[in-house]
């Protein structure tokens, strides 16, 4: 098989990349990023150089970047985005650019290539603070944010050209991702370099918001089920089962690093912060996902990465992030 996988010197991209890499060496994947602030080569360095590797830096938006980069794969899965939503509520223009357009464009040249496959990577926020029962596939979504309203735009454009043009289009929507590699603007990552940096962590508002923790080589095992047995069509939650206050979360980091929980700081909450992320598991799970990872050992794992590899993240809080840290969180968080 060869893929095409968007946005793979990101964060779930890289991780994604590594594990089709490992369990199968003779499918070939083509990396295709723009190597914007969050992407990075040296996610891949591990993998860089062989046979049935290649990077190719290009836009997405892009028409002819992507017809290209298409014009040799079987597959494609799309998580090139811009993603996080304290950016996109500073300006949506990126989000709007990448997350929308840039999907309509892979989709265009997809049409033309009849791929074999196309998965568009979502987000559990497109179905937007729940309070209830956990949602499911089928219930509508409800986006908050300028980031959850153009992933939720980019899956609606997505299923049209399925139904439309009969393009075998696959939906998943994992929740909150966590592991190695994650850009230091995330929750967990933050918390766990400015912990140890012994920095103040910054916690929006009270803390009780609620998140579904995913370890990201779990999320990468259910997108590769859903490759190989997914049916065109359809939308994928991928629940971690991991549902836990923010608050709960930044203590357990500091209890494992030995941390003083004062390091813990409450800062004003972001405009049209959901409360509660929730989702049902069950559809992928009957098509065979088992979630490998128990969240306190992933959550080690995570911290072990980051304590070990210091280089990689102190490179990035004194280039770009920096100067975004300082005008999100003020002077004194950074």
């Amino acid at each position: 098989m060869r893929i095409l996988v968007t946005g793979g010197a990101g964060f779930i991209g890289s991780n994604f990349i590594r594990h089709i890499l490992s369990n199968y060496p003779d499918y070939h994947v083509t990396n295709l990023d723009k190597l914007t602030y969050c992407g990075n080569l040296q996610n891949l360095k591990d993998v860089d150089g062989r046979t049935n590797y290649a990077f190719v830096r290009g836009d997405i938006a892009d028409s002819g970047v992507v017809e290209k980069a298409m014009a040799e794969v079987d597959c494609v899965i799309n998580f090139a985005a811009e993603t996080h939503v304290d950016r996109s509520i500073m300006s949506a223009t990126e989000f709007i650019t990448t997350d929308v357009n840039g999907t309509y464009m892979l989709l265009e040249a997809a049409k033309v290539q009849k791929m074999r496959r196309f998965l568009q990577i979502s987000t559990d926020e497109v179905y937007g603070s729940i309070s209830g029962a956990a949602a499911k596939e089928e219930d509508r979504f409800n986006p908050s944010n300028p980031y959850s309203a153009t992933k939720a735009g980019a899956e609606l454009i997505a299923r049209s050209y399925f139904i439309t043009h009969d393009l075998p289009v696959i939906i998943l929507r994992p929740s909150n991702n966590f592991g190695p590699y994650q850009y230091p603007e995330k929750f967990i990552p933050l918390f766990i370099t400015n912990a140890l940096m012994d920095t103040p962590l910054p916690l929006y508002g009270d803390g009780k918001n609620v998140r579904d923790w995913l370890y990201v080589e779990d999320a990468c095992a259910a997108i590769d089920l859903v490759l190989h047995k997914g049916e065109p069509g359809e939308a994928y939650n991928i629940s971690g089962e991991n549902k836990r206050t923010n608050i709960d979360v930044a203590r357990l980091i500091l209890k494992e690093l030995g941390k003083p929980e004062e390091l813990i700081t409450l800062v004003k909450d972001r405009p049209g912060h959901d409360r509660r992320y929730s989702i049902d598991g069950s559809k992928v799970e009957r098509l065979g996902f088992d979630r490998k990872t128990e969240f306190g050992s992933a959550l080690k794992k995570t911290i072990e990465w980051y304590t070990k590899n210091t280089a990689w993240w102190q490179d990035i809080k004194s280039g770009e992030f920096k100067n975004y840290y300082k005008k999100q969180y003020g002077e004194r968080h950074g």
